[in-house]
């Protein structure tokens, strides 16, 4: 392999890690985001805001992946572990689990359209859970997202 051959790969192979390490990046801000406004949503309605908890979002961003994969939002996949076998993998312990999936282009509009459906409303603003975790995976301008909450153990 020439000098110029290895050169031109070093320097693929640099664009391709700064590209992931920004895709990931932008998935942790979009996170931080969603965090953000469900505990905004709680605050507005009297409730404590959750916490934030790293097993589930582990969780949560294996599923998001996922989603990313199938180009589809669903709670789950042929071949996929449930989502309470999904937390469980992660080590998270519950006593109740709940979960919102969404794509959309931005934080915003995700969370607002949790916010209209009532179920995920319910979801985010349910009394008796007190954690969350969050995933978010971005492809093609899609944000594919996950919210796992639940009430610990």
């Amino acid at each position: 392999m020439t000098i110029q051959v290895r050169v031109r790969l070093a320097a693929l192979v640099g664009i391709m890690l700064c590209w992931s390490a920004h895709a990931q990046n932008q998935g942790v801000r979009v996170e931080r985001e969603l965090f953000a406004s469900v505990n905004q949503s709680r605050r507005a309605q009297g409730l404590p805001p959750l916490r934030w908890d790293e097993s589930l979002a582990a969780a949560a961003r294996r599923h998001a992946e996922v989603m990313a994969e199938h180009r589809s939002a669903q709670h789950g996949f042929p071949g996929e572990p449930t989502l309470s076998a999904r937390v469980k993998q992660t080590g998270a312990r519950f006593g109740w689990l709940s979960e919102n999936v969404a794509q959309g282009p931005s934080p915003e509009f995700i969370h607002n359209q949790f916010m209209k459906s009532p179920p995920h409303r319910a979801n985010i603003l349910d009394r008796d859970m007190d954690s969350i975790g969050i995933g978010v995976v971005e492809l093609g301008g899609q944000l594919f997202a996950v919210e796992d909450l639940s009430q610990a153990r």
